[in-house]
């Protein structure tokens, strides 16, 4: 007497809900990620009461380290140089922001220099970053 085989099925294992639960939490991860801006150049803000301003569209940001270096966004500068930069905006200075980034143990005289710089070159709107103010207690 023949008996008929019953074929076996072939164990499968699903993945496409594993795949569907990773995408869903990649993505969640990237939406609730802030990314914070901020450059390699190690200066410590001077601390104040601040008044937050909005993100100009057109901004210029110089960074000057305590040791009197001078970074425009991220690149070592000379001040001359800068100058020139600057000299380089013409009528777009007056509706472009200059944000200074000063080390609080930077120089005062070489802080007021560069804000002349600025202010020499036509830019009306003047931005000095510092560090929000922590209360002791």
């Amino acid at each position: 007497m023949a008996f008929k085989r019953k074929q076996r099925e072939e164990v499968r294992v699903e993945l496409t809900s594993m795949v569907d639960v990773v995408f869903l939490l990649l993505i969640f991860f990237m939406i609730s990620t802030t990314f914070v801006e901020s450059s390699g150049i190690d200066i410590d803000l001077p601390q104040a009461g601040n008044q937050k301003i909005d993100k100009q569209p057109e901004e210029v940001k110089v960074y000057l380290e305590k040791s009197g270096l001078i970074h425009l966004d991220d690149r070592l500068i000379s001040f001359q140089d800068l100058k020139a930069h600057l000299a380089g905006f013409g009528d777009r200075a007056s509706h472009t922001t200059f944000v200074l980034l000063a080390d609080e143990k930077a120089q005062h005289g070489k802080v007021v220099k560069l804000m002349d710089a600025a202010q020499q070159a036509g830019f009306a709107k003047l931005a000095i970053a510092t560090e929000p103010e922590t209360t002791k207690r």
